[in-house]
């Protein structure tokens, strides 16, 4: 039997690790302390599930113009939108929020890519891979 996470935890703290990995990269990205950190991921998994997509779908005209650079102004308006409304999180200006953005989107997916495999099964809890690397399954 391997250890099961709900997906949701999974993404939360890897995007956690993400900001976190960012606010030592750039100078203009700041945490007060973990509790800011966290809420911040909190918030920004919610923006970018619920924000990000309405903003999408009205300005696809725009995006469709700039060949789909316009995403990189709208992923940097969701960190900006967190910075604005979690206290401890502070971002620079937009174009710390910009690279910030493509930074977190990378370092998001390659660990995304290294600890989530997905069932086959079609269910939402996801594997981690590094517990399937370091404990063999328990048999009964």
């Amino acid at each position: 039997m391997y250890i099961e996470f709900p997906s949701f935890l999974v993404h939360w703290f890897i995007t956690a690790v993400s900001l976190w990995i960012a606010s030592h990269l750039f100078r203009g990205i700041k945490f007060s302390g973990a509790p800011s950190l966290i809420f911040s991921a909190l918030l920004l998994g919610f923006a970018n599930a619920i924000v990000k997509p309405i903003i999408f779908w009205l300005t696809i005209p725009l995006t469709l113009l700039t060949l789909g650079a316009f995403l990189l102004v709208i992923n940097a308006l969701m960190i900006s939108l967190v910075s604005s409304l979690v206290r401890g999180f502070e971002v620079s200006g937009f174009w710390t929020a910009c690279f910030a953005s493509l930074f977190v989107s990378a370092v998001g997916f390659f660990l995304s890519e290294f600890f989530i495999k997905a069932h086959m099964a079609g269910s939402s809890i996801h594997h981690l891979h590094w517990v399937q690397l370091l404990l063999p399954p328990i048999s009964n």
